[in-house]
């Protein structure tokens, strides 16, 4: 098993070959056919999370110990069952729901698994797809995607599954809403793509890249602004009709939070997705002044990746632009990405 592993935060990815693992109780070998590269990847790679006034969330207060493997954004096809392993067979091709439990605890016992203090997520705390193979704990986390490309299949377990997650949060607006999505990223973009098929609100996204803003134009958004500009403020809130009732943050530092905020009218809601991180100074009086609530939102349940890719497989879900790069080119993936240069999705192939 050959796999582009973190040996250093920051410096490049080292393919380094182990024994390929048996699978043991109800556990399912991979291989790997597909992995996509996420922003979560980069806070990975450098090895922690900005909190901000210096503080830091580390990998190893996490439990990461490095050589560690990136990647869960994976397709993947069945290579090896375990004994106890039941209903999936060598040969089937499936995408790797990767944000497991503990499977002991209660918020996992009543499927919750995202509240689970001991999280075994794919990628993130165990080894991920960044290799040729992978080792999922259950064929529960195994989801179907017959009739979607697998270039873009595995990018519905985080790209996909994050917007939709956070777009349903505001199934309930109506046709004279509006809603602001700040960030046309990979998460962003495929919020925009999905929109259509989860609100009826219109869709107005900031991104201060030009090219991005392009690309949700493209994609369908109503109107595209750029956040950057001085008139931007003024802009949204024209095109709001005083205030968006709804914000979708999928960037998530000091100066898109702000953003979304005073964009926000009387009795609106910020999402907070994104985590570039660092912290926020907020007027306090404002939040019951404007009746205003901030909300996060964190990937998505195993139910709702069900639901996605039913819609997925309906035709219902336009396609992200993908850029496949071989597996041993994960570093300058993960370059690119940091440098802004990436539109839609970048997939790694073994």
């Amino acid at each position: 098993m050959r796999s582009y592993q973190i040996i250093e935060f920051g410096e490049a990815l080292e393919a380094r070959d182990y024994p390929t693992p048996a699978p043991q109780g109800t556990e399912v070998l991979m291989a790997v056919r597909a992995c996509g590269v996420c922003h979560t990847d980069l806070h990975l790679w450098h090895g922690y999370f900005d909190l901000g006034g210096g503080r830091r969330l580390t990998l190893d207060q996490r439990g990461v110990e490095l050589p560690f493997t990136l990647g869960h954004e994976i397709v993947g096809e069945v290579a090896a069952v375990g004994p106890d392993a039941a209903g999936v067979e060598v040969g089937d091709q499936r995408i790797v729901f990767p944000w497991i439990g503990c499977g002991d605890c209660d918020a996992c016992r009543r499927d919750d698994e995202l509240l689970c203090n001991r999280p075994r997520t794919i990628g993130t705390r165990r080894d991920g797809g960044y290799s040729d193979h992978v080792m999922v704990p259950h064929p529960r986390y195994l989801v179907d995607y017959s009739g979607v490309p697998e270039d873009r299949a595995g990018t519905y377990a985080c790209s996909g599954l994050t917007a939709y997650s956070a777009l349903k949060k505001f199934a309930a607006l109506g046709e004279r809403d509006s809603l602001v999505i700040i960030g046309a990223g990979g998460v962003g973009l495929n919020a925009v793509l999905l929109s259509p098929a989860v609100v009826r609100a219109k869709v107005v996204v900031a991104d201060v890249d030009a090219a991005k803003r392009d690309a949700a134009r493209e994609a369908g958004a109503a109107h595209v602004v750029d956040n950057g500009a001085p008139d931007a403020l003024a802009a949204v809130r024209e095109l709001t009709g005083g205030g968006a009732q709804a914000v979708i943050d999928f960037f998530g530092g000091p100066a898109s939070v702000e953003f979304g905020l005073k964009v926000l009218g009387r009795g609106g809601t910020l999402l907070v997705v994104g985590l570039r991180g660092d912290q926020l100074a907020m007027s306090l009086a404002m939040f019951p002044l404007k009746l205003l609530t901030v909300q996060g939102s964190y990937v998505g349940t195993l139910a709702e990746m069900h639901e996605l890719m039913r819609l997925a497989k309906a035709g219902e879900v336009p396609p992200i632009p993908i850029a496949t790069r071989p597996l041993a080119e994960a570093t300058a993936a993960l370059e690119d990405l940091e440098a802004g240069k990436v539109v839609g999705r970048v997939v790694l192939k073994p």
